[in-house]
This record gives C-alpha cells, sequence and structure tokens, in this order.
C-alpha cells in the first residue's frame, strides 16, 4: 500500500484552508531539474520570508502581554477604572488564551498552520480596533478577551505615548500577517498527514531551499506520519502508569510554577513597579527590560543544546529566586528611609537591578525550557491531550497572577516579591528531584526512564 493510499484510508482527505497557488511547486520542479540554477538558489530567499511573515505571530503576542504596562495610567485616567478594573482588563487576555489554547489543537488540525495564524490573526485585529475605540470598560474588555483568543492559538502554533496610538500600532503585526500567509507553503508534516504528497514534498523544498536534497527528510517524515496514524489513544484509566502520569505532572508542574514565578505580573505592571521604585521613566524603564528579555532568551537558544536543559533551568530559577530576593529586601528597607534620601536612592536603584535579573534569569531558562522538556517527555499518544491541559493550566496561573499582582504591588511590594521568591525557590527543588535531563536523548531512552 502507498504512503497516499496508508493516509486516505478511513479519513476524508482535507485541503489547506488557505491554497498557496503553485509558485513554490513550480520552482521546486525546475530546481530538480536544473540542478544549480542562479534563479533558483535566488529563490532560497523566500525561506527568510516564511521566517519573518510567521515570526509577526510572536510578535504580536509580545504586543499583547507589554500592552497593559505603559498605557494603565493612561486607560484609567481617560475611561475612569479603578485599579481592579484595569487589572481585570489585564488579566482578561489569559482568559482569552485558555479558550484560544482549547480549540487551537483542533484547529491546527483541521485547516493547518497557515489557517490557525490567520483565525488567530482575525480576533486580534478586531480586539485592537475594539480597545482602539472604547469608551467605555465593556469595549475595553471585549478587545481584550478577542486578542487573547488569538494569542491562545498563536502559543500553540508559533517610549511613553497614549494608549490609543499603542493599539492602533497593536493592529499591524496581524495587518502584514494576513496577507503575508497566502505567499508561505503550509506545514509539510501537516500536508503528509493529510495525505497531500506532492504538496508535501514542495512545501519542504522551499522550507529547506531549492538546492538541498531532501530525500533523507521525505522518508522520514513519511515513516512518522505512518506511524502516528497506526497508534491508538489511551483511555482514562491508564492515565495511572507511571509512564504517563509522571511525565505528565512533570510537563504540568513546570508550567504550573513558570507562571507563579509572577513573571507575567512583573511585565504586565513593569511600568507600575519602576514608579513604586522610584524611577522617573518607568515607561523608558520598561522598553528596555523587553530589550533586555529579548537579548536573554536569544543566548538561551544557543545554550540550550549545549548546557542541557535541566541544568539551565535550575540555574535559572536560581537566579531568580536571588533577584527577587533581592528586589524584596529593597521595597522592605525603602518603607523605613527618608524619600529624598541617599540611601533610598540607592535602594530604588537596586530594586530595578534585581527586576531586570529577575528576568534575564526566568529568560534563561524558565521562560523557554518546560515547553521544550514537554514536548520531548510526552508519550506520543497522549501528548495531543496532555500538551492542551498543560498549556490551559499555564494560561489559568497566568490569569491568576496577572489579575492579582496589581492588588498585591498596592498592598505590598516587598510582601508580592517575597511570594514570587518562595515559588522560585521551590522550582529550584522541583527540577532538581523530577526533571529528567533530555538533551541527546532519543524519545524511547526518555520513555524508558519513566517505567
Amino acid at each position: 500500500m502507498s504512503f497516499r493510499e496508508e493516509n486516505e484510508e478511513g479519513r476524508d482527505l482535507r485541503k489547506p484552508f488557505l491554497h498557496t497557488g503553485s509558485w513554490y511547486r513550480m520552482g521546486s520542479r525546475q530546481s530538480s531539474m536544473m540542478g544549480s540554477s542562479q534563479v533558483m538558489r535566488d529563490s532560497s530567499i523566500s525561506v527568510v520570508a516564511c521566517v519573518l511573515i510567521v515570526a509577526l505571530g510572536p510578535i504580536q503576542f509580545g504586543f499583547t502581554s507589554g500592552y497593559s504596562s505603559p498605557t494603565q495610567a493612561a486607560i484609567i485616567a481617560e475611561l475612569g477604572l479603578t485599579v481592579s478594573e484595569f487589572s481585570l482588563f489585564g488579566s482578561l487576555s489569559n482568559v482569552g488564551a485558555m479558550v484560544g489554547a482549547i480549540a487551537s489543537g483542533q484547529i491546527s488540525e483541521y485547516i493547518g498552520r497557515k489557517g490557525s495564524l490567520m483565525i488567530a490573526a482575525i480576533p486580534n485585529v478586531i480586539g485592537w480596533l475594539a480597545i482602539s475605540f472604547a469608551k467605555d470598560s465593556s469595549f475595553l474588555y471585549m478587545g481584550r478577551l478577542l486578542e487573547g483568543f488569538g494569542v491562545g492559538i498563536i502559543s500553540y502554533t508559533v517610549p511613553s505615548i497614549s494608549s490609543l496610538y499603542l493599539a492602533v500600532l497593536g493592529i499591524l503585526p496581524c495587518t502584514i500577517l494576513i496577507p503575508g500567509l497566502f505567499f508561505i507553503p503550509e506545514s509539510p508534516r501537516w500536508l503528509a498527514k493529510m495525505g497531500m504528497t506532492e504538496d508535501f514534498e514542495a512545501s519542504l523544498q522551499v522550507l529547506r531551499g531549492f538546492d538541498t536534497d531532501i530525500s533523507i527528510e521525505v522518508n522520514e517524515i513519511k515513516r512518522s506520519v505512518a506511524s502516528t496514524t497506526r497508534r491508538t489513544t489511551i483511555r482514562f484509566a491508564e492515565l495511572k502508569q507511571r509512564r504517563y502520569w509522571l511525565p505528565l505532572m512533570i510537563g504540568i508542574g513546570l508550567l504550573v510554577l513558570q507562571q507563579l514565578s509572577g513573571i507575567n505580573g512583573v511585565l504586565f505592571y513593569s511600568s507600575t513597579i519602576f514608579e513604586t521604585a522610584g524611577i522617573t521613566s518607568s515607561n523608558a524603564a520598561t522598553c528596555g527590560l523587553g530589550a533586555v528579555q529579548v537579548i536573554a532568551t536569544g543566548v538561551t537558544t544557543w545554550l540550550v543544546d549545549r548546557a542541557g536543559r535541566r541544568l539551565l533551568l535550575i540555574i535559572s530559577s536560581a537566579g531568580m529566586t536571588v533577584s527577587l530576593l533581592i528586589v524584596a529586601i529593597a521595597f522592605y528597607l525603602k518603607d523605613f528611609t527618608v524619600a529624598d534620601s541617599g540611601f533610598h536612592s540607592i535602594l530604588s536603584i537596586i530594586s530595578v537591578v534585581g527586576v531586570v535579573a529577575m528576568v534575564i534569569a526566568f529568560s534563561l531558562g524558565v521562560g523557554a525550557i518546560p515547553w521544550i522538556i514537554m514536548s520531548e517527555i510526552l508519550p506520543v499518544n497522549i501528548k495531543g491531550l496532555a500538551g492542551s491541559i498543560a498549556t490551559l493550566a499555564n494560561w489559568f496561573i497566568s490569569w491568576v497572577v496577572t489579575m492579582t499582582a496589581n492588588l498585591l504591588l498596592q498592598w505590598n511590594s516587598g510582601g508580592t516579591f517575597t511570594i514570587y521568591m518562595v515559588v522560585s525557590a521551590f522550582t529550584v527543588v522541583f527540577v532538581a528531584i523530577w526533571v529528567p535531563e533530555t538533551k541527546g536523548r532519543t524519545l524511547e531512552e526518555i520513555q524508558w526512564s519513566f517505567r
């Protein structure tokens, strides 16, 4: 039986939600006939274009996450919101993301990655427009929910200006993403799973470059897809087996602790934190904090396959513990100093440095590695269900943290960071005891360690 016949058996073939056209299939065929043709080599720029277009999804994610920090004062003043109402606004993106995360698996399964990004982009645009022209809290809340829904799908698949201008600016990534999706190929693995062999090979050729020999990878993907279609899902009772519940507990535990560390509370309301610390240009400091996070995340991508996942997690969570302890002590001492004294200014600087150090430490491991480990330790036959549960738990805790962070900071800044510090310290213990090292190990080796 052929590969196509195996995939057609027992299922209706689905067509991609966004048909890309024939330009990349033509390019792939001509490349194989013309060899090292200069025209086809130049066409490899399409790989870069694909990456840049898809990267607009995470950029939109960043806009949504960072919007509430520099706009808090302006929105509260313009719409007359209380701190509690603004905290609800900030946290509603996580509620929408929970819904998006639940739906994202099925959406991606039925209409592919490109279709998923299109579905994510549309509510994001509507959400930003609702926030841009909101005259009361209802439109504000609706827009934030729609943003979150789009971000929830994206998370599964990939200076001080007024709040209005920031919201309008937030529309840009999605307005570029939507037309851009028509010019990139669909996910090769999804096409292979749907039995579209010709489109699958052409898409893979584009993504690897027209001069690249993809025959080995084509065969590997075909074997992987054929093996996956033969697997059966497990019954709920079987989750009691150690080889299932242990990796599931580790995956969910890491993603829950990631959020309980308070990172989203810090990022969502960093301007408020910097103002409390005595920094006059709090929005500029927030922009600087975001730049630092980007650089630290870039370093992590280089380190993760060299230092190992487990070691980076321990270093990252330990660094967060020390940083949060420093911030907590600085805020506690500020309550006992004169506002205009030199010691008060020193404590302000220390608290800001501690917050920046906490974000750097988070980005070096706790930020990305839990998602990597979860994908590596979950058995294939429960990965879909378990991944959805873990993602839902992550977004739910993120909602709890962002909903309470502003209120906790109003209560006591030092106490807030002490709570986050205790969680980070527990993360060190959790990783040291439960999390295995997955670097350089096959899926079979990792699974055997859980038996």
